[in-house]
């Protein structure tokens, strides 16, 4: 357990002792131990008063009082404590608690491992381009939020999957196949070739016309869509695919799975999902009203089957079956969850584009009707992303084909600031991505920054002398204000891994590895112009304890880009 865990821990038994108050462990969830927003707050703030408040029948600030000299009586390390409304209890810590705490982190090279996920399955769906071009840069969001959630996850002890969906059922595979025999046609020296509206115009796909007539020849000329469709059908997504995978080895993006659409028509798995709903008295055969906000000149009521979405918390009840008998996606979609469900995975994270926000309620009850409310499902949006080169924000479209890859910005700026900088703000909100600041070598360039601090740290360490043994007692002289709010931020580490564990929230990350190497890069800026804060000390003691600190340093910021599939760059 890490010292701020320990501390939170301790806090909680001395309220139960005190009280004689059982905390159920939904209300122990809610209570937090953190830094506050500000340092003249403290260097820890918990809520425990304004939780407890309503259950102990007292008021938030009456109950911090007596939290509060329960805690001084019996935490040595507190130093004092300060009541703000509306009841926060603020610690300052004495600078000896924080030294001592370098003692467990330094040794440790896994230090921010948790134990949220205690080796439960969960199962992460994310990428899921649809396969009728290569792998959109828009995708990238979407697919790096995912991966690195999976990698965070895995370090919080989940045992996780990473799946991509292939959509390759439907009529855009179909329009995919036209689009790719008339490329074919033309690349066989039909000049009066063109690509009509609502076919996907791509260059990509005179590449692969051009591949196919080299090994085909004139064979597939002169058929009817009757019967080249099936064949060009099986060679547009096999291709595809191979361009998809590429463009996420280009990302350092990896799957464990990658699960066909088709597969589910093939082997009557959608029928089957249908049937145990029905079985279960889960469906109906009835109307669904007008779609709102459209005006749909061709609309009519129609009778279909439907799911009972609504009695499990949807606004509506969900078409499965349409009056032609054909499934809808959302069968599809049903089948699909069903597999997972079967494969043993109770917890699932779905990652969609913003545009897919409809989804989330009829996920959510599709999911807790195919497990009687044993499985749950997550789904987490990706806003979009513009990107901007020469200060104007580039137009894109996948069906005109006007669009740039994800190998082509990987190429241009790197997969690690792709990567990183894909992160530096919540998934919910719309990303301005500089394609000119991410190949910056200055602090505008925010993997630069934390990379840098990384380099920093090593090329002080190959300065001073090499040690395999450390006196702890030197730790004493860690008392400068910056050494200490370092040491709190260092602390915090597995606190920030559990919160992304608990929220699936992956920015955390960033932000924090952006705030701790701002805060090293003042540490060190503190040397240039005062011997006293210099790292290599005249006082060897003094040295001996600030090697101890880079060293806890570098391994953070060393675990923290890891979780993010970046090097930590040793040189810069």
């Amino acid at each position: 357990m890490d010292l701020i865990a320990e501390l939170h821990q301790k806090l909680i038994t001395l309220i139960i002792a005190e009280n004689k108050f059982v905390i159920s462990k939904e209300l122990q969830k809610k209570i937090t131990l953190e830094l506050p927003k500000h340092k003249s707050y403290g260097c820890l703030s918990t809520n425990a008063a304004m939780i407890l408040a309503k259950s102990m029948q007292t008021s938030p600030l009456i109950l911090a009082e007596q939290f509060k000299k329960k805690f001084l009586a019996n935490i040595q390390d507190i130093q004092e404590i300060d009541i703000v409304k509306p009841g926060f209890i603020n610690f300052r810590m004495k600078p000896l608690f924080w030294q001592n705490s370098l003692k467990l982190i330094h040794p440790k090279q896994d230090f921010g491992k948790v134990n949220i996920g205690q080796g439960e399955k969960i199962n992460i769906e994310f990428g899921s381009p649809n396969p009728t071009g290569p792998l959109h840069v828009g995708h990238s969001r979407g697919a790096i939020f995912g991966d690195v959630l999976a990698n965070i996850l895995t370090y919080a002890n989940y045992k996780v999957t990473r799946e991509n969906y292939i959509n390759d059922a439907g009529n855009q595979i179909n329009n995919l196949a036209k689009s790719l025999y008339l490329r074919y046609l033309e690349i066989a020296g039909n000049n009066s070739v063109t690509i009509p509206a609502g076919l996907y115009p791509g260059k990509y796909l005179i590449t692969i016309a051009k591949k196919l007539y080299q090994s085909a020849g004139n064979k597939y000329l002169n058929l009817a869509e009757e019967e080249y469709l099936e064949i060009f059908k099986k060679i547009a997504i096999t291709e595809m695919l191979e361009l998809i995978k590429s463009g996420f080895k280009d990302l350092n993006i990896t799957h464990d799975i990658h699960f066909s659409e088709k597969s589910l028509h093939e082997n009557q798995a959608i029928s089957r999902a249908v049937e145990l709903l029905t079985t279960q008295n889960k469906t109906y055969y009835g109307t669904l009203p007008k779609p709102k906000g459209k005006a749909l000149e061709d609309w009519e009521e129609s009778t279909q089957l439907l799911f009972k979405a609504k009695e499990y918390g949807d606004d509506i009840d969900r078409a499965l079956q349409k009056s032609d008998q054909s499934w809808t996606y959302f069968a599809a979609d049903t089948a699909y969850h069903l597999n997972k469900i079967e494969r043993g995975y109770h917890k699932m994270i779905l990652v969609l584009g913003a545009d897919h926000g409809g989804y989330i309620k009829r996920m959510k009850a599709m999911v807790a009707a195919l497990s009687d409310n044993q499985a749950t499902i997550d789904i987490k949006l990706c806003q979009l992303v513009k990107f901007i080169r020469n200060g104007n924000v580039m137009k894109m479209s996948k069906r005109d084909g006007s669009f740039i890859t994800a190998r082509e910005v990987a190429q241009a700026v790197g997969s690690d600031s792709l990567r990183f900088i894909m992160l530096t703000r919540k998934n919910d909100m719309i990303l301005e991505f500089d394609l000119d600041q991410a190949v910056e070598q200055s602090k505008n360039n925010p993997i630069f920054y934390v990379q840098y601090a990384h380099a920093r740290i090593c090329s002080i360490l190959r300065n001073s002398i090499a040690q395999n043994t450390y006196s702890y007692a030197a730790l004493k002289h860690l008392t400068g204000e910056t050494e200490i709010d370092l040491i709190r931020y260092i602390n915090i580490f597995p606190q920030i891994i559990s919160v992304i564990a608990y929220n699936y929230e992956p920015h955390r990350l960033a932000f924090y590895l952006q705030e701790l190497a701002a805060k090293f890069h003042a540490y060190w800026n503190l040397g240039k112009n005062n011997n006293e804060y210099k790292f290599l000390n005249s006082d060897p003691a003094k040295t001996e304890a600030r090697i101890i600190l880079l060293e806890t340093l570098k391994q953070i910021f060393y675990n923290g880009l890891k979780l993010f599939s970046i090097k930590a760059s040793e040189h810069m």
